[in-house]
This record gives structure tokens, sequence and C-alpha cells, in this order.
């Protein structure tokens, strides 16, 4: 069974008028999960995440300054895409705690998979830096939760957000028991995520993609470059980084990608998964900001994980 963890903590992060990354996104998830064909579901509030957690991934200084800064009231801007506000540090912290919690369902075999819907995103927030409306990279803590916990040897963050999740791929740059995976657009923030970025390892796969691009060549990236480096580097764990921002409506991008492709590579992923990892797959929300173009992505996604 899927397992849904969300939070209505997670509506509490207010972001400016006019921001792409607003409460409603997380209302519209919730609205097509709530459809009946989604009542299969398991339903659970993600707890609060531990600090002990975001260090697994982030300097100890940086999340001390950062728990330091959260207004109690008003709005302080970080930079020019990321802001705080009172309700901003438990969404924050819902996020870490829902993708331990979802890490800790799979690995127990409590639940087959699991889909974490919480915001703000996590995959632009490197080591020490908030960046591109993120502030940990939820993903990351996942896959380090699980090597700590479970003595995952081999994990894999698989990130189809159209941005490049350049927080994921600088937490893991150095490190041989990750495998870091991602198609976004380029040229386009945050302007990482060239091919020849490949980790100290070669564990790091980026397969841009250039504006206009659609299924056909979202599609041959998986095929043709991620998909047989991840069978190849063989993960006992798949997180996916799940942005839906390369959908063809999405305003801060313009790649064609479109609902059912979404689907498609989830299927592809679970396949792996199957081979290599018992099966073990969670999914953590990204990006994704147009609500229609959101939504059917969220559906299609989810009902491949429900086995759809």
């Amino acid at each position: 069974m899927t397992l849904l963890l969300t939070h209505p903590a997670c509506l509490d992060h207010l972001t400016p008028p006019g921001h792409p990354e607003r409460p409603d996104r997380l209302r519209a998830v919730a609205e097509v999960l709530g459809e009946e064909r989604f009542n299969p579901l398991a339903r659970s509030e993600a707890p609060a995440g531990s600090l002990e957690s975001v260090t697994l991934c982030h300097a100890e200084h940086y999340v001390g300054e950062l728990r330091h800064i959260a207004p109690t009231s008003g709005m302080i801007y970080i930079d020019g895409d990321t802001s705080m506000s009172p309700g901003t540090w438990e969404a924050v912290m819902r996020g870490v705690g829902g993708a331990v919690a979802a890490t800790d369902a799979v690995m127990s075999g409590t639940h087959s998979n699991a889909f974490v819907a919480v915001r703000p995103p996590g995959h632009h927030a490197e080591v020490s830096k908030p960046m591109g409306f993120c502030f940990f990279d939820n993903a990351a803590i996942a896959a380090r939760h699980a090597q700590r916990k479970y003595g995952i040897g081999r994990a894999a963050v698989v990130d189809f957000d159209v941005h490049h999740g350049n927080g994921t791929q600088d937490i893991f740059w150095a490190d041989r028991s990750v495998m870091y995976c991602s198609t976004h657009q380029m040229p386009l923030f945050p302007g990482t995520g060239a091919s020849g970025e490949r980790g100290e390892h070669d564990t790091v796969v980026n397969a841009p993609l250039a504006s206009g691009d659609g299924s056909v060549k979202f599609r041959a990236a998986f095929e043709n470059l991620i998909l047989p480096q991840l069978r190849k580097f063989s993960p006992e764990f798949i997180i996916i980084s799940a942005g839906f921002d390369a959908h063809f409506r999405d305003p801060l991008a313009s790649l064609n990608v479109k609902a059912e492709d979404f689907g498609w590579v989830t299927r592809k992923l679970m396949d792996v998964a199957e081979t290599s990892a018992g099966g073990r797959v969670i999914s953590v929300l990204e990006g994704g900001y147009d609500l229609q173009g959101l939504k059917e992505s969220v559906a299609a996604h989810v009902s491949a994980l429900m086995g759809g």
C-alpha cells in the first residue's frame, strides 16, 4: 500500500503576494488526492523532523542560524526568491519529518512506497545555504537516514524537477554511496547541472534538456542515460525528487512534458527498485507551479506508485 504523508502546517509557510511557491500548491495536491480513485492511499500526518536528522546533510552552524532568524512576525527575505514567515520553520521541519517517516515506513516494510506532499521544496538547499525557495534538502536527508538507520549501502536520488537540484548534488558530490540523477532545463536557474558535472566518483548523472523539449526528449534522457547508470549502480533505496514544473503549463520554465510522462518515469523507477531495492521507493514533492498542471502530474505520479 502507498502511504501519503502531509501536514496542514505546510500551508503556514507564507510567501510574498504573487510568489509562485504558494500554499495553494498544496491545496491543489490535497484536492486531487482527495478524489475517490485515491481512496486506497494510507494517509498520515508528517511528524516534525529532528535537528539531528537535518544535520545529516546540513552544517550545524547553518541550521542554528536559520532557526535563530526565523521570524515570529512579519516576513524576512533571505534572497530574492526565498523568504521566511512565522509558519516557515514548522513547515520546513514537517518536510524533514515527512521524508524521514516515509523512509521508516518503507524500510520497515509497513508500506510498499510513499509520497510526501509538503512545502517548501528542498532540492536547492546546499550544505550551508538556503536558496531557490528551499531551506533543507528533504530527499537528501531521507537518503542519509536510510543509510544511518538501516545500513543501506547504496541510495539513489532521482530528480525530474525542471530546475537542477544543486543542493542534492552539493551534498553528495564526493559520496560514492549515493547516486544523484537529474533531468532539468538548461540554461535555467540555478545554472548547475551540465552533463560534465559527474561528481568525484562518477555518481552524479545530469541529463540537461533544452527549452521546448517535450515527452520524447524527456523519456530519451531516462532511457539512454539515467536508467542504465541507475541499474549499474544497483541502488538499495530510491528517493524521487518529484518536481512537476517540467509540465508544459508551468510558468517558471519552458519544457513540454505531459502528466503521463511523470507516470511513465515513476513506473520505470519502480522497475529499477524492484530489481535492486526490494521495491523500496519514496517520493518527495519539489516544484510545480501551475495548479492544473500540478494536479494532473501528481495524479499520474501517485497512480503509478499505487500500481496504476
